[in-house]
Order: C-alpha cells, then structure tokens, then sequence
C-alpha cells in the first residue's frame, strides 16, 4: 500500500480576505470558550510602528512608563514564533490574518494587560486594521452590556493611541547595519571570552539591499495600516530621526494625561466646569500684576497699611530663614480681618517672588472664672498663621 500523499498547502489565493469574516469567526470562538463576561481586553492599546532602526525598543519602555502600564509588550512577530505557530506552518498551513488576529486576541484576554498593553507590529494590513476597528465597537458595545452591573469594572471606557515612530530610507538603512555590525562584534567577542549570550544576526542588518527592501515593505503596508486610523483614533506621529532625548520629550507630550480622553464620559462631564491648572497658571502672572494695580487705585490706604504691615512686622520674620527658605508668621492684627486684605498680602508676597498661605486659628482665651458658679467666660483669639515659603539660600556643606 502506498503512503498517503501529503494534505496540498494552502494558497495564498484561498486565504480567507473578507475582515468581517475573519473576526466574527475568531470573536464568535473566543465567546463560546470564555463566555461574554469574560472578554476583558486591555482598556488602554498602543498599537507602535515603525520603520527599521527608529528606536521601538529602545523607546518601548519608555512608552510603558509614561502611560503607567505595568504589562510587558505584545511583539506580534514573537507570537509568530511561538511553538503553536510554528507547527502550523510545519503542517504547510499559511499564517494569514485570520491566525494572527486569533492567537493576538487570546493573548490579549491575559489578565496581565487589563489595565493596558502596547502592540509591537499590529495591525500591518487592511485586514487586520479592519478587525482592530471592529474590536474597539466591541470593547464599547460590551461596556453598554455591563455598566448597570457588578461586572461594569471590568468593561471600561477603551482609549486607543497610534504611535509612529519615523525615520527617513538612509537613516533606517544606516541605523539598521550600524545594528548588525555591533551585533556582530558582540557575538565574536563572546565566542572569544565565552562569555554573554550570543545575539540574533538578521540578514537584514548585514545586506544593504534587504535591509532597503525591509524600509519599503514597512513603507508600503505597516505606515500606511496605521494611518489609515488616523481619523478614527489618537494618533501620534514621532519624528525619531531627532536625539534621543528629543524623542522622548516628544512622546512625553504626545502620552500626557487627557481627562476628556480617559475618564468615563459621564464623570467627566461632572467635572468638566472646574478650571483645569494649566489654564490658571497660563496667564496668572498678568493676573496678578492687574490684580496689584488695583488694590492700589481702589484700595489705596488698606494696600499701603499692608504693605506696612509686612514690611515691618512679617519681614523681619522671614529673613533669617533665608537659608531654609521657609517661615511661619502668627500675627492678631485685626487688619487681616478683612478678606481683601488677605488678598493683598498673599498676592504682594506672590509679587516679591514669596509663596505665602494663610490659616485661621481660633483659639478659647480664658477671660473670667466666677466664684460662685464655678463658671469660666473666654473669650475667642483669632491668630493668623502665615506660611511663607520661597527657595532657600544654596551653601556649600563640608
């Protein structure tokens, strides 16, 4: 009896291209397994590209830290790698969208990237942009199913950010050959010494021509995957060809805390109507030369008293901690009874480049003790407790 012929491999002609398709068919198999309370995607997604040599992992971490995620990275080329994987495409099976899709989703569903995950390498196709786009309204749609429940903590509010990281051809193709020659001299040397762990050698870092080919093909399809979310999701594009500090600071201000972009819709519209800091501070220094100036043509005998008071009674105070650069003032001057007088004070210590804050403390003065009745009257002491702070002096020590 002959042998069985082999099962024929898959052509890439009968590789199923419809995204509807494809992610209905892995969604639909995700919920059978785990049940719908348990499709917890991570709140927070990072989808990073970029071109060869642009920094992704050196910047990777960096990314993380700034959004406080805790989780590690998903590389999707390292679930490629994974033993399931690779005994599909020893099977003569082609590793299409629809597996990519799937073994990323179920890694996805890991209680460790609850609060959050960067994706290193998705999507880099329409397709799998389609299935990206398909499980944030799912993400949404679940979030609606379960907010009257006690699950609703567990389906919140999914915030998406598409990072690119952007380098020119010849400097992805320098950067990638500087790569390969370090990793060469690397490897020799621990051959020589035998000591370290010898690095991977991609032919792309040592061939010029591959390493153009590589450039191009993320040119052609992972920049243009990413872009094509641009109009949907926050996108943030990094000009990584700058010093790496530069870079960083860029990421900084690209990542910075967004309230209207992180808080459940409805709890930010409770809080949407107070000032926000920066928006204070923006103009305050002209605020307060405003707010000085008038104090002076409205007020002008209270402004003089406290100016009077700090000057002679408050400074003499505060200079001898010049070198801690902080000071405590009580006084019961009946002046600073009045509120606008605080004001002035406050902002005339904020002028001379003084930090100063005032606390009221009432305190119970014992007045009289009756005899007979054995009863004590007080009376009531108004201090006002004055905390200046400014930088102290800076001394050499030892």
């Amino acid at each position: 009896m002959s042998a069985p012929e082999p099962a024929p491999k898959k052509s890439p002609d009968l590789e199923v291209k419809d995204a509807h398709l494809i992610f209905n068919s892995v969604w639909d198999s995700l919920r059978t397994e785990r049940g719908r309370e348990n499709m917890r995607f991570p709140k927070e997604i990072i989808l990073l590209g970029g071109a060869p040599g642009s920094g992704k992992g050196t910047n990777t971490n960096y990314i993380r830290k700034v959004r406080d995620i805790i989780a590690p990275p998903i590389v999707v080329s390292s679930l490629l790698d994974t033993p399931q994987m690779q005994a599909l495409k020893a099977e003569g099976h082609m590793v299409g969208d629809r597996e990519v899709v799937d073994i990323l989703f179920r890694e996805m569903l890991d209680p460790q990237y609850r609060e959050g995950v960067v994706l290193d390498g998705f999507p880099r196709t329409k397709v799998q942009v389609e299935c990206i786009k398909m499980l944030y309204d799912k993400m949404v749609s679940l979030r609606r199913a379960f907010q009257d429940t006690p699950l609703k903590v567990h389906f919140k509010q999914p915030i998406y950010h598409i990072m690119v990281l952007f380098v020119d051809e010849s400097e992805s193709i320098a950067r990638q050959l500087k790569r390969g020659r370090e990793v060469i001299a690397h490897n020799e040397e621990v051959k020589r010494s035998g000591e370290g762990d010898l690095l991977e050698e991609r032919p792309t870092d040592t061939n010029e021509e591959l390493a153009r080919n590589r450039y191009r093909t993320f040119k052609e399809k992972t920049y243009g995957a990413l872009l094509s979310l641009k109009q949907i999701f926050h996108y943030h594009f990094i000009n990584a060809q700058l010093p790496l500090d530069a870079v960083r600071e860029k990421i900084l201000q690209e990542l910075e805390y967004q309230s209207s972009l992180e808080l459940d819709p409805r709890t930010y519209d409770a809080l949407r109507n107070l000032p926000v800091a920066g928006e204070i501070i923006k103009h305050a220094r002209r605020d307060l030369v405003y707010r000085i100036d008038r104090y002076r043509l409205e007020h002008p005998e209270l402004f003089k008293e406290v100016v009077h008071l700090i000057e002679n009674k408050m400074m003499p105070i505060v200079k001898p901690h010049a070198i801690s650069g902080r000071a405590h003032v009580n006084s019961e001057d009946k002046l600073l009874e009045n509120p606008t007088a605080l004001g002035i004070l406050i902002d005339v210590f904020s002028e001379r480049g003084f930090f100063a804050s005032v606390d009221i403390h009432r305190v119970d003065i014992p007045d009289h003790f009756d005899l007979e009745t054995g009863k004590i009257t007080c009376r009531k002491k108004k201090v006002f407790r004055i905390m200046v702070r400014f930088k102290g002096s800076e001394i050499r020590r030892g």
